[in-house]
């Protein structure tokens, strides 16, 4: 039987479970849907998934425009008749996957894994999402299509870009890292990956490559900003697309007066069924004998209920209407025209998601290629664009600390002299913005305050205060200054900061300038901060494990262990 099963599989003739858009005939045959709605309905989606790109989206416009999906009854009372369901993302999915919307007869698309069979349960351990090369049957054209062949492998291959894997771009999403997905490492050639941290404005994106390190362990190949390298592209990308802004306004407008027609189309439709049922539910009323008022009652109360679904589906109609006429307005028009004649105006616009600017971007561009050098400023951009052309630009992005900068030593030195010269921080920090020195967030002009710590630090101008070692200072036994404790564990500053806003170490601002912080710790002290400082990064973040195999919860320690915090405690 399983022999005959396959061979009439074979011949495409084994009746098989047809999807929506789909209906048998009384002689077998496979043939669409007779119904227009649902038919234009299953295209919409098609349609949908091709211009927006997601299937979320797709859910979305459905949902917004109170679109639903029409569904053969395979069993039951009501078997044959087409049932209208709310879309929902599995069923979209499904129908994206399913090769019967591109005219392929296809059978043997899972399997039973014996290894996965579960005792007592017959229908356990399918393997499902089989490549196509692994069907049993696989006839093209034996089917009524909906979409075409090629269009059907473009919806997997976008199906599986869009999944969040190392291997894929992903979705695009509102992340403010605009090139999430499309920067890839120039040291090892895998993906970056985008991390977001809260700051005082918002988000901050930052590309990080560490694929071999959670593979190998190994150290992280370059990690950057994500908003310098953002700028960059952006600022090419822009111009590039200036040539295009009349076929743009075109498009744009003569896409969405599209879709709202084909919506409209659907809406008219679903009026015209509901006038079918209100005349059906009148002439069954009619043709009953008026003597049997136990099916008169019934007939009644049904043509009622037809009616009052109509007069419903009518008012919902006119509002949608009036929320999203089937014709653009003249002012909606021209507003879509300036917005594509600026392009700069309409990536700036509020209307214009992240998302949006994400998928521009990808239409565009297929990767961004970086190579830092070292811990420096210097980054090499690579941008490669749709079509295969190619280029290159060096960039500058912003580093942690002063002395991971390129010229660092060029720039001690300058201060050094300008300082010789007798000049006050002022005046240094304008003549080194003169010369195109710039800070290691990349700001044109250096502080006042960080020129003079640059000088004390450098040893040119010692003050008082500028090393706890010497008798002349205020700081008492045990008392370091912040950047100074940090150069004695080899560290940089912002970790001792970090610690102290999270208080894991004690200390105090001094109350001159340049209100420098003040730590306490005495020998034991530096002892425990250095061997805190030795631990692996994220180790705070982790669950632990007792020895017996059970985790331990530290969802209320996120800094260091509860009995690390006491011992950092009681040693001030």
């Amino acid at each position: 039987m399983a022999s005959g099963r396959l061979a009439k599989a074979g011949r495409g003739e084994l009746a098989v479970p047809l999807p929506a858009g789909y209906a048998r005939r009384s002689s077998g045959e496979v043939a669409l849907d007779p119904d227009e709605q649902v038919q234009a309905v299953v295209r919409l989606v098609f349609r949908l998934f091709d211009e927006l790109g997601t299937v979320h989206a797709v859910l979305r416009f459905l949902v917004e425009h109170q679109v639903q999906i029409g569904m053969r009854e395979r069993s039951g009372p009501g078997k044959g008749e087409v049932a209208w369901r709310a879309p929902h993302q599995q069923g979209l999915v499904n129908m994206l996957r399913n090769p019967a919307y591109a005219g392929i007869y296809a059978y043997g698309r899972s399997r039973t894994d014996p290894s996965r069979r579960l005792p007592g349960r017959e229908h356990s351990g399918r393997v499902r999402r089989l490549d196509a090369g692994q069907w049993l049957v696989r006839i093209e054209g034996a089917l009524p299509a909906y979409i075409s062949v090629e269009q059907y492998e473009r919806n997997l291959a976008r199906l599986a870009a869009n999944r969040a894997r190392a291997e894929s771009p992903g979705a695009p999403r509102e992340g403010p890292a605009l090139l999430g997905g499309l920067v890839a490492c120039g040291i090892c050639g895998h993906r970056l990956q985008v991390s977001y941290e809260a700051s005082g404005q918002g988000l901050t994106g930052r590309y990080c490559c560490q694929r071999r390190h959670h593979t190998y362990g190994e150290p992280r190949c370059q990690q950057m900003a994500a908003r310098f390298l953002d700028d960059h592209v952006v600022a090419q990308v822009l111009p590039a697309l200036a040539p295009a802004a009349l076929e743009l306004s075109v498009t744009a407008a003569a896409q969405v007066e599209a879709r709202r027609a084909e919506v409209d189309r659907i809406w008219r439709q679903r009026l015209e069924r509901a006038d079918f049922a209100c005349d059906r539910a009148r002439r069954q009323y009619q043709l009953a004998e008026p003597e049997n008022r136990l099916v008169a009652r019934q007939l009644e109360r049904e043509w009622e209920a037809a009616l009052a679904e109509r007069a419903h589906l009518g008012e919902e109609y006119e509002r949608y209407q009036r929320a999203r006429p089937a014709r653009l307005p003249a002012a909606e028009l021209a507003a879509i025209r300036a917005l594509a004649g600026d392009i700069p105006a309409l990536w700036s616009a509020p209307t214009t998601t992240v998302a949006d600017r994400k998928r521009l971007l990808r239409a565009v561009i297929e990767s961004v290629q970086v190579t830092a050098e070292g811990a420096t400023e210097r980054v090499h951009a690579t941008v490669t664009w749709a079509g295969g052309h190619q280029s290159r630009a060096a960039l500058s992005r912003p580093v942690a600390r002063i002395d991971q900068l390129s010229y660092y030593p060029a720039l001690t030195e300058r201060i050094s002299a300008l300082a010789r010269q007798g000049l006050d921080s002022t005046a240094i920090a304008g003549q080194l913005a003169a010369e195109g020195f710039r800070t290691p967030r990349l700001h044109d002009r250096f502080h006042p305050g960080e020129i003079q710590h640059l000088i004390r630090r450098l040893g040119l101008r010692p003050g008082l205060d500028h090393d706890h070692r010497t008798d002349q200072g205020s700081l008492g036994p045990g008392q370091w200054w912040l950047a100074t404790l940090a150069r004695e564990i080899g560290m940089p500053a912002a970790t001792p900061f970090g610690w102290l806003r999270r208080g894991w170490v004690c200390g105090r601002q001094d109350t001159r300038p340049p209100y420098r912080w003040i730590i306490t710790a005495d020998s034991a002290g530096v002892e425990r901060l250095r061997a805190l400082h030795q631990l692996p990064v994220g180790y705070h973040n982790r669950r632990r494990w007792a020895d017996d195999g059970t985790p331990i919860d530290t969802s209320k320690d996120k800094e260091p262990g509860n009995h690390e915090r006491e011992d950092l405690r009681s040693s001030h």
